[in-house]
């Protein structure tokens, strides 16, 4: 399966606990952070809730 590249390009102070529980659960932990993942609809989900944090790339 494809893989994405999601980095954290935004801070998560002010972001509703939602927002932070679902970094969290990608495994972004701080700024400038990036971790692969395989593009499931389940990671592109929480990618959607937090889009205006994080930059996504195709590998």
């Amino acid at each position: 399966m494809a893989q994405i590249a999601i980095k954290q390009i935004k801070s998560r102070i002010n972001c509703p606990a939602v927002q932070k529980r679902t970094l969290d659960a990608l495994g972004l932990k701080k700024m400038n952070h990036t971790v692969v993942k395989e593009n499931t609809p389940s990671v592109m989900g929480m990618v959607k809730k937090v889009h205006h944090l994080v930059q996504v790339t195709n590998l």
